[in-house]
């Protein structure tokens, strides 16, 4: 029998299952990984350093591109913090405008996860199954922003614009039947609210589906279950949040226990797991999925029940409508400062959090009274996810390796920062 050799073998990274420009060099006994090594940097877009050249408000694009999956969640983490160190009034409306879109984020998130983690560990139709959906999402947020991902839709003080009464339609083309057409726009007839109803009526259905797809498949428990084993306890030290701390049995949200916007008026169940495995987490997820769609129902009801303002009428944080900047001077020299030199919070510093798809998002802002900040310093959920890599991977197979990057749901965006 010739000997099993030891390898150093470079992981990434540009490998399909890296889930970005991810490098983990693996120390090797034969195929059983010793040590996972992870190298980051090679995204490194210096977002924090550049929010600290440029006016508050013209930083909310910037959060749009550090977890480019999670588009809204990470400008409402940036947008909150502002608000909290000014001390302003969010219009209802716009709260409740802001947790729809954070859960239909969530619900896209979750399915670009799905896809990618069944992808990786070799499951090929799950890809095509939730892509189908996130369209019908991806068209939520054109919508209202007029971009399918980096919307810039939150602004301090609320939203940048109000609900569409109208959804955008399909046309005929080269590549699309009249017939095709018209079945693509039967759902689009009314407002971006039936749109979301309809979606919600249908997406229930669709999770079945992708539940008899993975859930009591044989090769998928067989890549899942027992891979990637974190305690309870040990997800506590390793900085866990999200699904890879409910994964491992703790009934953490800051939704429920720190809530924000509206969340303590709507009503949602926290997943929890008990094994603390990728199969566990597979099984969060999926449930989180569902109760997303619960609480975007429940968002429905309300936005269709009470008009109003999105959008703050304190001039001196938002810009005013564009008929009272045509109409009125005051209007004008606001919108004009508001764009060119921006407005100046107080001194001071403040660190806000959300429940962001992949766990706790923060970011702490200092302030030293000028019109950008001093300092900000965004808290990434995937950066201390990734760090558990090397305790994770420890006595698995190389293939398993993959599957916990997979589990992990990691974005570089985020990571590298």
């Amino acid at each position: 029998m010739p000997e099993i050799k030891n390898y150093t073998l470079n992981f990434g990274p540009q490998h399909p299952a890296a889930h970005g420009v991810l490098r983990l060099v693996l120390e090797m006994d034969g195929e059983v990984i010793e040590r996972a090594d992870p190298h980051i940097g090679l995204l490194h877009r210096g977002t924090e350093k550049l929010a600290e050249t440029k006016p508050y408000n013209q930083t909310i694009g910037y959060m749009d591109r550090l977890d480019y999956v999670s588009m809204m969640c990470n400008e409402h983490g940036y947008v909150m913090a502002i608000e909290k160190l000014l001390a302003i009034e969010i219009p209802e409306r716009a709260q409740y405008i802001r947790v729809m879109f954070d859960e239909i984020t969530r619900i896209l998130n979750h399915l670009m996860w799905i896809g990618t983690h069944a992808l990786d560990v070799g499951a090929m139709t799950m890809f095509l199954y939730a892509f189908r959906e996130r369209e019908d999402l991806m068209d939520m947020y054109e919508a209202v922003s007029g971009a399918r991902m980096h919307a810039t839709y939150y602004r301090p003080g609320g939203v940048a614009r109000d609900l569409p009464e109208r959804m955008p339609q399909y046309l005929e083309s080269r590549w699309r039947s009249k017939k095709e057409a018209d079945r693509l726009n039967e759902n689009r007839q009314g407002s971006l609210l039936d749109f979301a109803q309809d979606f919600c009526d249908r997406f229930p259905g669709y999770v079945d589906e992708y539940e008899t797809l993975l859930t009591d498949n044989r090769i998928w428990k067989q890549r899942t279950v027992g891979i990637g084993v974190v305690s309870e306890e040990r997800a506590y030290q390793l900085g866990f949040t999200g699904p890879m701390l409910r994964g491992s049995g703790v009934e953490w949200d800051i939704r429920k226990k720190q809530p924000y916007e509206v969340y303590d008026r709507v009503d949602f169940d926290i997943p929890v797991g008990t094994n603390g495995d990728c199969y566990d987490r597979y099984l969060v997820r999926i449930e989180e999925m569902r109760q997303s769609n619960r609480i975007i129902r429940q968002c429905i009801d309300w936005l269709r029940a009470n008009p109003g303002l999105v959008l703050t009428d304190n001039h001196k944080v938002a810009p005013p409508r564009r008929e009272e900047l045509k109409a009125d001077m005051e209007g004008l020299i606001h919108h004009f400062k508001l764009f060119t030199e921006g407005y100046t919070l107080p001194e001071g510093e403040v660190y806000t959090s959300i429940e962001h798809p992949k766990g706790e998002f923060g970011v702490y802002l200092i302030s030293d009274g000028a019109n950008k900040p001093y300092r900000v310093k965004v808290r990434a959920p995937g950066f201390a996810h990734l760090s558990s890599m090397n305790e994770m991977a420890q006595g698995h197979m190389l293939a398993d390796v993959v599957a916990i990057i997979g589990t992990q749901d990691i974005v570089f965006g985020e990571i590298d920062r």
